[in-house]
């Protein structure tokens, strides 16, 4: 079981980057660091990355390398959790049916445990963050893509082979755009930034609305605009960006109405870029859930903001340590109260 002073290696492996970093067993960060990620290099210049940044993560706090207890790894997939295996990620075609967790060389020969990125961010949000003290966590991160978590008790819901919890491609319009998964208007292509960008860019083309604040900070070119800039525009009062953010968030509720009458999770959590961003527009999502859920008692379901932000997945592969350090029935507590 651990102890105040016991500590985790996170590591956080994305397309550009590995970040890592040590986390104590209340889930605070204790250090960061980060090295670029070969992500189309060899198979061994790929694992050298990681296994670099997690030396120079226990560099930062040598004090503290007697206490670290095992390292967690965030990853994209997919991959197999319980094998150990990354599979085919689009944004690593460094890995092919690699099994990370077999041929990374750890200091001191520590165990390393991997999981999906959404997965484990999700895990920390349950044991640290804004879903910490409720049974059911689903936790949604909304950036270039829509990656989802469910967690049941402080464990990451799997499926029947690990790839289960993949809400980003939950379709809500058969009729839709064709999400780079292949299926028709998944939430992912509906809702996530870049589908937020084009259908700016879209708007703007047309000229219909006021646009000034968003045009300008495009330059102009509306071909240039992202979903920074819808944010950003919104603020400043431009009505197009409004109408954007504000189908955004309908679309959103839709998809969580579907969601809540699946699971009725005890809360929703929201991670991400464009999280933050729609966590402005939580009382509207909350306000149109009704009229997508069947659940009389949908609007009660509390949606809040992630604890971690661009952290996630360091605090995430901490979590993962600690979820695999400590046995099920302790995991077993009163639902919280609503």
């Amino acid at each position: 079981m651990p102890t105040k002073e016991t500590s985790y290696l996170g590591v956080d492996i994305g397309g550009t980057k590995v970040a890592a970093g040590l986390v104590d067993a209340r889930g605070n960060i204790l250090s960061k660091t980060r090295v670029p990620m070969p992500s189309r290099g060899t198979e061994t210049e790929a694992l050298s990355a990681v296994e670099r940044a997690i030396a120079a993560a226990l560099d930062t706090k040598p004090q503290l390398r007697r206490a670290v207890a095992a390292i967690g790894i965030s990853s994209p997939g997919p991959l197999d959790p319980r094998k150990g295996v990354i599979i085919n990620p689009p944004n690593l075609p460094c890995w092919r049916n690699l099994h990370l967790t077999k041929k990374l060389k750890t200091p001191g020969h520590l165990a390393v445990h991997l999981d999906n990125d959404a997965n484990a961010a999700g895990l920390a949000e349950a044991v640290w963050g804004a879903g910490k003290g409720y049974d059911s966590v689903f936790y949604a991160t909304l950036g270039t893509g829509i990656g989802t978590g469910i967690v049941f008790n402080q464990r990451i819901y799997h499926g029947r082979t690990g790839s289960a919890a993949e809400g980003g491609h939950v379709s809500i319009d058969y009729r839709g755009p064709q999400c780079a998964c292949g299926k028709m208007g998944c939430i992912e292509a509906l809702a996530a930034g870049p589908a937020v960008a084009k259908r700016a860019r879209e708007k703007l083309s047309r000229r219909g609305e006021e646009t000034e604040a968003l045009l300008a900070l495009a330059g102009g070119d509306p071909s240039a605009v992202t979903a920074e800039m819808v944010g950003a525009a919104w603020h400043s009062g431009d009505k197009l960006a409004a109408s954007i953010l504000q189908e955004t968030a309908d679309l959103l509720a839709i998809w969580l109405g579907s969601i809540i009458d699946l699971l009725e999770p005890d809360v929703v959590v929201f991670g991400g870029g464009m999280g933050a961003l729609m966590s402005e527009w939580f009382p509207h999502i909350r306000k149109q859930l009704p009229r997508w859920s069947i659940n009389s008692r949908c609007a009660e379901i509390p949606l809040v903001r992630a604890r971690y932000g661009e952290d996630s997945g360091i605090a995430g592969g901490a979590a993962l340590c600690v979820s695999a350090s400590e046995p099920r029935a302790a995991k077993r507590r009163s639902r919280k109260k609503r």
